[in-house]
């Protein structure tokens, strides 16, 4: 455990002298609270008109038990948005990730870490929890935010209480660090295989495209978001979490590493 510690450290003292990776970790979650926080903003004074009315289906799943049609329109629109919440826990462990291992090679300290007592396997924890877990706590923190940004701009707690939904505790809570964890074991395994941190990173966050696909499909009503679907995907995480660990691992091949990039 002492191994994978250190490991941690020195991921962060080396991480977070990129610009980039502090950008991502401190203002994105900010701007992706500040665009929920600001559609309630924006329509807190609004008026129910008939321009507010939505389907009958759409209203029974996201507003059970609010007649008010204004209401109900905040609720779609912030839940609109709410898939933000979703790209932090891939967009920072990705960025920190996929420097975690062609980033070394470039500084020249890739060999004399492989070639300490360290096993793979410690290396590859060490690794995957220096990204998950700025990943995860960038995320609870922004909606924690956006959840006492609500508590004060609502009058309304039962359209706080609507919000604030269990479909959205689950998919923060769990599903957020299921998707840091697929993420990271993606980016490893991508920067095991490069040369170039920047490319890397590009091809890294390739696994956010299933994030925006979910927003883009929600967004043009394709589906709706439900405590079921979420579960669904959630279970579907975890499976995928299982294997890409796996391919990750057997993909990591310290030996070939070295030889390959001298």
């Amino acid at each position: 455990m002492k191994k994978i510690i250190t490991i941690i450290r020195k991921e962060w003292a080396e991480v977070f002298k990129n610009r980039m990776v502090i950008f991502t970790v401190l203002f994105l979650p900010l701007i992706m609270t500040a665009i929920p926080l600001g559609v309630l903003y924006s329509t807190r004074s609004a008026t129910a008109t008939t321009n507010t009315q939505l389907p009958s289906e759409m209203t029974q799943s996201l507003c059970p038990g609010i007649s008010s049609s204004k209401d109900c329109m905040q609720i779609f629109l912030v839940s609109e948005f709410m898939m933000l919440f979703m790209l932090l826990p891939v967009a920072i462990p990705v960025t920190i990730a996929a420097y975690s291992i062609v980033g070394e090679k470039t500084t020249r300290s890739l060999e004399p870490l492989l070639a300490t007592p360290i096993t793979t396997m410690e290396l590859l924890v060490g690794k995957s929890l220096a990204a998950v877990i700025p990943g995860i706590v960038a995320t609870y923190g922004a909606f924690t935010i956006f959840v006492v940004g609500s508590w004060i701009m609502l009058k309304n707690r039962i359209l706080l209480t609507a919000i604030i939904d269990p479909r959205w505790l689950i998919a923060v809570i769990i599903v957020g660090p299921l998707i840091a964890i697929l993420a990271v074991a993606f980016a490893i395994m991508v920067s095991s295989r490069v040369n170039d941190p920047r490319v890397a990173e590009q091809i890294s966050m390739v696994i956010i495209l299933p994030v925006l696909a979910g927003f883009f499909g929600q967004v043009a009503g394709l589906f709706v978001l439900n405590t079921q679907l979420i579960l669904i995907v959630g279970g579907i995480l975890a499976i995928l979490d299982v294997i890409m660990l796996y391919l990750t691992s057997r993909v990591f091949q310290r030996e070939l590493i070295l030889t390959r990039w001298k």
